[in-house]
């Protein structure tokens, strides 16, 4: 009988796979998105920056940075799905994974979001939620709230062209 690998040897292989595929993203960069990993699921960490105010009279977050953020999260979110599954199923190879060498993203076809609130000047945070993955199509169900996850500041709903299985 196969011993089981250490816990350590597990997360340390979720997450080099993790750093992979959100170090392909330069935007994620640049906006300072992070992502938090519990197992397979992940919260995107949106931190406070001044530069990402779009009024400064409330002040609230920019609403292009609010879309970004919550089709990165999205994006991300359902990409991780099909990396967990590769890497956990030994089909991918955790320890050769490098932004330049990952499998293909999918592509977004339409986002829609809904601003419920205003976004304060404070941390973000936001999980997604694969509503439906096909061979070709995925939707996806994203919501995103500051101080209390019950009161969600902007929520969207994306539809992602999936990348073929042979990459």
């Amino acid at each position: 009988m196969k011993r089981p690998e250490p816990v350590q040897v597990v997360k340390e292989r979720r997450d080099r796979a993790l750093a992979a595929l959100v170090g392909g993203i330069p935007y994620v960069r640049t906006v300072g998105i992070a992502f938090e990993r519990r197992g397979d699921e992940l919260t995107a960490l949106l931190p406070f920056r001044e530069e990402n105010v779009g009024n400064p009279v409330l002040p609230a977050l920019h609403g292009g940075v609010t879309a970004a953020f919550l089709e990165t999260a999205a994006l991300i979110g359902l990409a991780w799905a099909a990396l967990w599954d590769g890497v956990e199923g030994g089909r991918i190879d955790a320890a050769s994974l490098t932004p330049d060498r990952l499998p293909p993203m999918p592509k977004t076809i339409d986002l829609t979001i809904d601003y419920l609130r205003v976004g304060l000047p404070r941390d973000a945070y936001a999980r997604a939620r694969v509503t439906r993955s096909g061979r070709r199509y995925a939707s996806v169900f994203v919501e995103a709230w500051q101080d209390n996850r019950a009161r969600p500041f902007a929520q969207a709903t994306g539809h992602f062209l999936m990348p073929p299985p042979d990459g």
